[in-house]
């Protein structure tokens, strides 16, 4: 009788995990412009992410997160259905900008400068999404 308990307990957390992911995701999604920047520069921010992620030149952490991010791009499984207004069909760029912000603060704008492989106004509005104009902390 015990191992329905903890079924019910797993499932329990999971869920509980999930709501915290979205609410995660609606705290940290770009507002306004931002999130339709993000998800028109979705292209070149995943070669961007590609060629960081190979980079050895970067610390570990930061290559981590990438192949990580990479991962989860690739898993044909969104982690949020598409039915949920505005976080459904915008997860991927969300998490992609979250974890973009996280490798900029480690990586510095000069590594992500070199790897962009877009246009100048689309590397603006990068900088836009990922806060690189605000500085980074010293590492």
């Amino acid at each position: 009788m015990w191992g329905w308990e903890w079924l019910i307990g797993i499932g329990v957390a999971l869920c509980v995990a999930w709501l915290a992911l979205i609410a995660a995701l609606a705290i940290v999604r770009p507002r306004g412009g931002l999130l339709r920047e993000a998800l028109r520069l979705l292209p070149d921010v995943l070669r961007l992410v590609r060629r960081l992620a190979a980079d050895d030149g970067l610390p570990r952490g930061v290559r981590v997160r990438l192949v990580l991010l990479l991962a989860y791009l690739a898993v044909p499984i969104d982690l949020v259905p598409d039915f949920i207004p505005i976080l459904g069909y915008a997860d991927d760029a969300i998490i992609v900008v979250a974890v973009l912000r996280s490798v900029v603060r480690r990586a510095g704008p000069a590594a992500v400068r070199r790897h962009w492989p877009g246009t100048d106004d689309g590397f603006a509005a990068l900088v836009r999404l990922t806060g690189l104009n605000r500085g980074r902390r010293p590492a």
